[in-house]
């Protein structure tokens, strides 16, 4: 079936209950690319980055998912610029706990008082009184979780904080995070080409957790002309990113990708993914193929 973006609306994608009490369309958008180079600094055009995040909204895009390193505080000034006061439904998810010291470095803290104060930072970059779902980027190998945790559930029972969820960990690391305060969702690197984590996409659909799949659309060998997804792909008139998102949606439905872009053309394409529909026998055919 053809892909076009002409009625591309994530609505297509399915709900999701963050907690059990906050929905949001399955296909989301990751605001990590509407920063300058390196995910560092100024994008080279914040009035177009705008546009991409307002047209991400009118497309049914009701998670949105950002971080206070992106940039840093880049990515969520322009989210609270462009998008508050928020439209009804509309879910932005933050998160915190690696430290910029230039670009593509990233270092972890997990201090409590650090954490605290990024926090309280977030709040005031995005324009909200309450975090919808607060995200540890990261588990500070020098900081116990039950202590970067603890703060963060202190927040949470102020108010500043509904969800919380945590970031590139293993199934232990979420137990071990469960223990102090309830996880809702997590959010590690995977894509029909890059299954590493799959004993962790198992662990969040027993558990009814959201899985939030960063870098999402394969690379590499899978996605080269000729192959097997690029096939499907032109057989279904839809592009291999698409499938690629179509792909997520239908390995688990607590799956939740946020593909990302600059480019509100980029944009619209990857809603579109949430209307490609392929046979278990065809998608099976693909997956063998990656493996």
């Amino acid at each position: 079936m053809a892909t076009t973006t002409q009625h591309a609306n994530a609505q297509a994608s399915g709900t999701f209950a963050l907690g059990g009490d906050l929905t949001v369309n399955r296909l989301g958008f990751g605001a990590m690319r509407i920063t300058g180079d390196g995910i560092w600094g100024e994008p080279k055009d914040p009035a177009g980055a705008k546009k991409v995040l307002q047209r991400a909204v009118e497309l049914g895009v009701n998670f949105i998912d950002t971080a206070d390193a992106y940039g840093p505080d880049v990515s969520e000034r322009l989210i609270g610029e462009a998008l508050s006061p928020y439209a009804k439904g509309v879910v932005i998810a933050t998160k915190g706990g690696l430290t910029r010291q230039g670009p593509n470095k990233w270092l972890p803290v997990g201090r409590p008082e650090y954490l605290e104060q990024q926090v309280e930072m977030s709040l005031r970059w995005l324009k909200t009184d309450r975090i919808d779902l607060w995200q540890l980027h990261r588990i500070d190998p020098k900081v116990p979780v039950e202590e970067s945790l603890g703060i963060i559930k202190k927040l949470q029972e102020q108010g500043k904080i509904r969800h919380v969820g945590l970031s590139e960990v293993k199934p232990h690391e979420i137990d071990q995070a469960r223990k102090v305060i309830e996880i809702v969702s997590v959010q590690n690197q995977y894509n029909i080409g890059d299954r590493q984590h799959e004993d962790v996409v198992e662990y969040c659909d027993k558990h009814k957790i959201a899985f939030i799949p960063w870098f999402p659309v394969a690379a590499g060998k899978l996605a080269q002309p000729g192959g097997k997804l690029d096939a499907a792909a032109k057989k279904h008139g839809a592009t291999v990113s698409q499938l690629s998102l179509a792909w997520l949606l239908h390995r688990s439905p607590v799956m939740l990708p946020i593909p990302g872009t600059s480019s509100v053309a980029h944009l619209e394409e990857n809603i579109a993914s949430a209307d490609v529909k392929l046979s278990a026998a065809e998608w099976k055919e693909i997956e063998d193929s990656a493996k």
